[in-house]
């Protein structure tokens, strides 16, 4: 089964993360990190400091970028008070809020001819009117694909300045954006978060990182762990940031195959290709093929994502997985549509 529904990078980690496991050892696995001996955290969040030129205590670690937004969640966010969203979005964001009792305020993107865009006037506007006390912004965001420009995510900096602002970026494969370091010494109440599991290929180890601004010492205690973190997990991480060239040639071939999706599923009648700056693409279909074409796919193997949400419920999100596996697709879906024209 090629299975292509969960946004996982099906080319695996570097080579150098495997050599971490090849040399793990009783001190891997049986002692806790000294790391605050040294006066850090850890031995990730101290590279993670060096590599952004930023405070090591303004780094935290968790489980991902899922467990970050809910450390998030569960710090600032109290009964009946707001979380602003995405409209289209990861289920999960929808959910955080409620494990505290607080209440999702929804904002809309626009769906344009073949792109999602933000709206950061009505944004503005639905912010003003609201007053949440966090907001997520997702860049690119899941499912749609687009990304948050410069100036819009500084306009929104600019506006929101009493609020705790989010930006999960947990979906990015492509080089760091700069302003979005210097954003952080600028506004001090804006966090970034970012995973090891999508673009490094490390979902099964479960590890990603906030970079914070300077309000969020809260944060920073309530994330801390004494006894450290995994400490397998933190030397695989630094061993994917080291490898640097490998990562490259993967987002190289994912530009590539995107382009082949927009070209080849774009021709196909009642098909739409979102573009994508994510490791996915999101296809608009007819909905009557909905069911059929599921079929059709898992007949051969092929394991997609069928979209089942009220906004978005004839639409396909399709995961970038090797080149050999998006070739399949296309072809899969191009043999349906030949047989069903």
């Amino acid at each position: 089964m090629i299975n292509l529904d969960r946004n996982e990078n099906n080319y695996g980690p570097a080579p150098e993360c495997y050599n971490v496991l090849r040399r793990a050892d009783i001190e891997h696995l049986s002692y806790y990190s000294v790391a605050y001996r040294k006066g850090y955290k850890s031995i990730l969040s101290q590279r993670l400091s060096e590599d952004f030129n930023i405070d090591e205590k303004r780094i935290v670690l968790g489980y991902g970028a899922e467990d970050l937004l809910k450390q998030v969640v569960q710090c600032y966010l109290n009964e009946n008070e707001k979380l602003m969203i995405p409209s289209y979005s990861w289920w999960y964001y929808k959910k955080i809020a409620s494990e505290v009792g607080a209440v999702n305020v929804e904002y809309p993107l626009i769906k344009k001819e073949d792109e999602f865009v933000y709206d950061v006037e009505t944004f503005i506007k639905i912010y003003r009117d609201e007053k949440p006390k966090v907001l997520f912004i997702s860049s690119p965001n899941n499912p749609t694909g687009n990304r948050i420009e410069n100036d819009q995510l500084i306009a929104i900096l600019e506006e929101a300045k009493d609020s705790v602002v989010v930006l999960d970026e947990a979906y990015l494969y492509q080089d760091t954006n700069e302003l979005v370091l210097e954003a952080l010494d600028k506004y001090p109440n804006f966090i970034v978060l970012r995973t090891f599991s999508k673009y490094f290929a490390l979902a099964g180890v479960r590890i990603g990182y906030g970079l914070l601004g300077k309000n969020h010492d809260p944060l920073s205690s309530f994330a801390n762990r004494y006894l450290g973190y995994n400490r397998l997990s933190e030397e695989i991480a630094i061993a994917a940031l080291d490898a640097k060239e490998y990562y490259k040639g993967i987002a190289k071939k994912m530009d590539d195959d995107k382009k082949s999706y927009y070209k080849e599923l774009g021709k196909i009648e009642g098909f739409t290709v979102f573009k994508s700056e994510a490791n996915f693409v999101l296809v608009e279909i007819p909905e009557e093929i909905k069911d059929s074409l599921k079929s059709f796919l898992t007949q051969r193997e092929i394991n997609i994502k069928f979209m089942n949400e009220d906004a978005l419920n004839k639409h396909l999100r399709i995961t970038l997985g090797t080149q050999e596996e998006n070739r399949k697709v296309i072809d899969a879906i191009n043999e349906f549509a030949l047989v069903n024209a």
